[in-house]
């Protein structure tokens, strides 16, 4: 075994290690307590969400950097994308149907787990080496828990630094483009292959560039506008989809919830690898506890904390409840991972659209993907730039913004396994921080909470129209 072989095998190790059983149950453990501690109060409220989201209770004074509903969309640009694509179709073809519904319970927990980081995200925001107001996970840990608990907030900072890089997507954008758009055409070859990989990753550098000149409000002014579009162009294709193979829509419900306990579509029905990697892969498609989230969330125009974990909590129904069911539903119903052997991530996907759109189907899919992919890489820089300022301060946060455009190209053009491994290695890592400080702070938002939501009923019933009686 070559030394570079030997480094791949170790750091795939290190990212199987540090998502064990442990960490799955910090993730849905915690979760569960969160959702119990606050006796299921966010979930009554998703109504008020709708409200934020409009812009009802927007004011442009409030501190902070962009609105509510650019820092969903911010959040949403992080999570939206490869990982509904990609991670489903991972999850199907590792863990059988029934991967699907713990990822379902992982997004059910996890609304939870997102109200309480992403209220602590405002409530506990503190100023970066050039004075601005920031919110994430290490400032929530410096204010709220003190600087004696300093070195959880500097591990989830150093790992949010390295789990922030680009290349995975710029890797995965580039070789869907390349496989279902370049190739067919004629355009690439293997002798040119690299070359085209090295242009579209300078493209896509090049964009970044122009977009994270603008910092988080530009960001979140650009997720705001993709996002949206992007999704229900994707739920659209779906449900077209859905809808040709309907008849069969109950089996494919069945078939989830039948083999999510049983474990008989995954080789020697191993209902533990089921149940595995449907949380890990849950956990990768909407965030919730890993903290990265919260770093979009803690840039919120409020002085309301409550209001933004309200907005937040919403994340992972629309992420991993109805965009990744949506994709889950095409792989079954098209019958793709049962004759796609040794097809896995995107180009499982895109081989069940083809099913019913033909050679079209993956060029739609490439559509949606593309547009969310580069949201993701500029909003990762935005992540990852706070972690180094946090770390290393506002002066050289130049040189890491050069870096990072460097590893999108890089990303396009190299093979990177130890790099990914580190990035899932990373996340993993992250996720201890923030869960353990929002189990330890958990009791604060309980109480902000109540508060909150009293005097939002009483304000709703002084509002409200009196009832008239009737005249006898």
């Amino acid at each position: 075994m070559s030394v570079f072989a030997a480094i791949d095998s170790a750091l795939a190790a290190f990212a199987a290690f540090v998502w064990g059983t442990p960490l799955l149950v910090l993730l849905v453990g915690g979760g569960l307590f969160l959702l119990i501690s606050s006796r299921a109060r966010p979930y009554r409220h998703l109504g008020h969400s709708i409200d934020l989201l409009r812009g009802k209770y927007d004011n442009p004074d409030d501190p902070g950097q962009v609105p509510h509903r650019q820092a969903l969309s911010t959040a949403l640009s992080g999570t939206l994308g490869l990982g509904n694509i990609a991670g489903v179709a991972i999850a199907i073809s590792t863990g059988g149907p029934g991967a699907i519904f713990w990822m379902w319970v992982t997004a059910l927990v996890g609304v939870a787990t997102k109200f309480y980081t992403a209220s602590l995200a405002v409530m506990y925001r503190g100023r970066d080496a050039a004075g601005e107001l920031q919110g994430g996970p290490m400032y929530v840990i410096r204010e709220g828990l003190g600087r004696k608990w300093m070195p959880l907030a500097l591990l989830f900072a150093v790992a949010g630094l390295c789990g922030a890089l680009p290349v995975f997507q710029s890797n995965q954008t580039v070789q869907l483009l390349r496989e279902s758009f370049a190739v067919p055409l004629g355009w690439v070859s293997e002798d040119n292959a690299l070359l085209f990989n090295f242009l579209v990753g300078g493209a896509l550098a090049v964009l970044a560039a122009i977009v994270i000149a603008g910092r988080i409000q530009r960001i979140g002014k650009f997720a705001v506008r993709i996002v949206p579009g992007m999704v229900l162009f994707y739920l659209v294709l779906t449900l077209i989809v859905i809808g040709y193979f309907w008849q069969q829509v109950p089996g494919a419900f069945a078939l989830i919830f039948s083999d999510a306990f049983s474990g008989q579509a995954v080789a020697g029905g191993a209902l533990g690898a089921v149940i595995t990697t449907g949380i890990s892969r849950g956990a990768f498609s909407n965030e919730a506890g890993i903290g990265t989230e919260s770093l979009a969330h803690g840039a919120a125009k409020t002085t309301e904390p409550i209001r933004e974990g309200v907005v937040a909590m919403t994340g992972p129904i629309i992420d991993t409840l109805v965009i990744c069911t949506c994709t889950a539903l095409v792989i079954l119903l098209t019958g793709a991972w049962q004759h796609g052997e040794g097809i896995e991530g995107v180009s499982l996907t895109a081989d069940a659209f083809s099913q019913v759109f033909g050679g079209i189907g993956p060029l739609l899919l490439l559509l949606m993907v593309i547009p969310l992919a580069f949201s993701t890489i500029v909003t990762f820089w935005y992540y990852g730039v706070k972690c180094f300022v946090f770390l290393f301060g506002n002066r050289f946060q130049g040189f890491y913004t050069v870096a990072y455009i460097a590893l999108i190209v890089i990303g396009a053009v190299a093979s990177l396994n130890a790099v990914n491994s580190i990035i899932i290695g990373m996340y993993a890592v992250m996720a201890v921080p923030t869960m353990v400080s929002t189990l330890l702070l958990a009791k604060r938002v309980n109480r902000a909470a109540h508060d909150y939501f009293t005097a939002l009923a009483r304000e709703e019933k002084t509002a409200a129209p009196p009832v008239q009686k009737r005249e006898a």
